[in-house]
């Protein structure tokens, strides 16, 4: 891969992430690439490139990794309320999901 095919893809990506606000991973999975490699990407080679758009990217991910803690509680709660849905009732569901694992 050529240095201009590799900038022309970091800038892209900061353009997706800063329009999008979307997570690290969720970018690795819109380019069909690594999260390492979106993350390099983020923040270090789009540091040396292009200064002010790696600002406004350092931005988001600051925002995306204060939110963090938020998202994967909202993900333990719909994986226990799908348990829940599936025993039926409001049972023991921890003993379920633990079951199930």
């Amino acid at each position: 891969m050529l240095i201009g095919e590799i900038e022309a893809r970091v800038a892209e990506i900061a353009e997706y992430v800063i329009t999008t606000g979307a997570t690290v991973r969720a970018a690795a999975k819109h380019f069909g690439i690594s999260k390492s490699t979106v993350h390099k990407d983020l923040t270090e080679r789009l540091k040396h490139s292009d200064a002010e758009l790696y600002n406004k990217v350092s931005e988001v991910l600051a925002k995306n990794r204060a939110e963090r803690h938020i998202r994967g509680g909202n993900a333990t709660k719909r994986k226990y309320d799908f348990a829940r849905m599936q025993n039926g009732k409001d049972g023991d569901v921890l003993d379920k999901v633990r079951k199930s694992k």
